[in-house]
Order: C-alpha cells, then structure tokens, then sequence
C-alpha cells in the first residue's frame, strides 16, 4: 500500500512543480526584453500547459490522489519568491527555472522507471509521463543556450556569438527525433 500512496505523493508533486515552471516562465517573460529567448520562453509554456493536462490525466487516472508534500510546497514558494524579487539577477533565475526542469524531467523518469517494476497497467497509465520527460529535457537544452546569452551579457556586457542558438537548436531536433521514436 505504501507504493500507491509514494506515487500518489510524487505525482502531486510533479503537478505543482509544472505550477511553478509555468508560473516562474510566464515571470520571465515579463522580465526579459531579448524577442527571441521570449518566443523561446512562449514556446516552453504552451508545451508546459500541455504537459500540465498530461500530468492531471495521469493522476485522475491513477484514482489516488495526494496532495504534494510539505517541502515540495515550502520549494515551490521559495521559488516563486525568489523569481518574483530582486535579489537574484536574471541569470540566476533562469539558472533556477533549469533546475526545475532538470528536477521535473528526473521525477518523471524515475515514476516512469517504477511503474515498469511494479506491473503493466502502472506502466501503461504512466507511459504519457514520457512526452513530459522528453519534453522537460528538450527544454533543459534550450535554457542552456538562453544561460549563455543572459550570462555572458551580465558577466561580460558583450552579445554572445550568436551561432550558439544553432546549436542549441540541434540538441533539441536530436531530443525531438529520440521522442518521435520513442513514442512509435
């Protein structure tokens, strides 16, 4: 029984973390004034909204619900205050959010993980969790690239080379390419 109730408890706990995701992108967005890393800030919360109702789906269909725990709850304030205020600089905030994504793509992979050891139907009600996962991953890689630019213009007050987005954009076709056949 103790199984059905950690994964109840995780699985809220992935709901209010993609909260604080969608939550802490939409700040940003607010306080950026680059156009590109805004679309690319855009493009994250309408996939995160997406992923959000992946992740409601699961629990309702799971039938046991939980809420998140309290230091997953006292983690999401802090967050949401630190985004919120002045003490940390732009860089830093965006350093946070992949954080969170990096913490959202591990819980997901290791609920996916679980399901597969405990039996089929765990794992079937658990495998659209894997969309969430790639997805949270393929984020993680465009963060990296807006890291670079906001860091290296706070650090050094210089534009950064601008083919690093190129790059960037690579790793994310790679991810894409590994969800589409992962998900066929």
């Amino acid at each position: 029984m103790a199984d059905v109730t950690n994964i109840a408890t995780k699985l809220a706990d992935l709901k209010l973390i993609q909260n604080v995701l969608l939550e802490s992108e939409q700040k940003l967005i607010a306080q950026t004034d680059d156009k590109t890393i805004c679309e690319r800030l855009e493009g994250m919360i309408k996939s995160d909204r997406e992923n959000l109702g992946i992740i409601e789906a699961a629990i309702s269909k799971y039938g046991n619900t939980s809420e998140p725990r309290d230091i997953t709850q006292k983690h999401a304030e802090k967050v949401s205050q630190m985004m919120s205020g002045s003490e940390l600089t732009l860089y830093d905030k965006y350093l946070q959010l992949e954080l969170l994504k990096h913490q959202q793509t591990m819980t997901g992979l290791v609920l996916h993980k679980v399901a597969q050891s405990l039996n089929d139907e765990l794992q079937d009600l658990m495998e659209p969790l894997n969309r969430v996962n790639f997805e949270n991953r393929a984020h993680q890689e465009i963060l990296k690239g807006v890291l670079y630019f906001v860091g290296t213009r706070e650090i050094a007050g210089k534009e950064p080379d601008m083919g690093l987005w190129a790059s960037v954009e690579q790793g994310v076709a790679a991810l894409k390419g590994a969800l589409g056949s992962a998900l066929s």
